[in-house]
């Protein structure tokens, strides 16, 4: 007699509709995008932005990202700029490993949004359709190391030289320094008086594990 494989169980997170973030590290999303070198080796790119300041805190690019390298990238960013309140992904592999469901649960709440529901981490979409557009396919890349340069000479224009409508022509850097909490209508001048205290970057916030 074959004994028939279980089925992964799969990861929920938490459930809830989402609001609109208000803050810095309120939100931060993450996805995976994936190109080929010029001699058809395939690489993938990890990622990370925070909802509110549309920064772009990390951009992973390699040939293997493992649920245990999304742990490991995700450390360093949290010690240097304190821990989300919430981190919104897609229900792929990496992101519903054994090593990344051991390692949320008393740190942060993540929430997996719908099955085939891309439109649900609607900023992290808009992010990797820019990367794509600007960057992925305005080049052909002949090694990883190439790609991890172009890559990231991408992020820095993204986040440092560009504006964004979005943020009251502001880029995410002017945003983050000047504005801080508040809305992107007080980074356009309209905000009578601050509307809420300077964001706690180095906090850290660890809530109760989630069931």
């Amino acid at each position: 007699m074959v004994r028939r494989r279980r089925g992964r169980t799969p990861a929920l997170g938490t459930r809830m509709p989402l609001s609109l973030p208000t803050t810095i590290n309120e939100r931060w999303s993450r996805d995976f995008v994936a190109d080929t070198l010029s001699k058809g080796r395939r690489f993938r790119m990890l990622g990370i932005v925070d909802d509110f300041s549309r920064e772009c805190l990390t951009t992973v690019v390699d040939t293997s990202l493992s649920g245990v390298r999304v742990v490991r990238e995700l450390e360093p960013r949290i010690r240097t700029r304190g821990t989300p309140k919430l981190i919104v992904s897609d229900n792929g592999t990496e992101l519903t490993s054994v090593a990344v469901l051991r390692w949320v649960p008393g740190r942060v709440a993540w929430h997996y949004i719908e099955p085939g529901k891309p439109v649900q981490n609607a900023f992290i979409e808009s992010f990797n359709s820019r990367l794509r557009d600007e960057c992925l396919n305005e080049h052909v890349f002949l090694s990883l190391a190439e790609a991890r340069e172009l890559v990231a000479s991408w992020r820095h224009d993204y986040n440092c030289v560009r504006p964004h409508s979005s943020l009251g022509a502001l880029t995410p850097m002017e945003f983050v320094a000047q504005q801080g909490d508040g809305p992107p209508e007080q980074a356009q001048g309209s905000a009578a008086r601050p509307l809420a205290p300077p964001p706690r970057l180095g906090h850290n916030f660890n809530p109760e594990p989630y069931l």
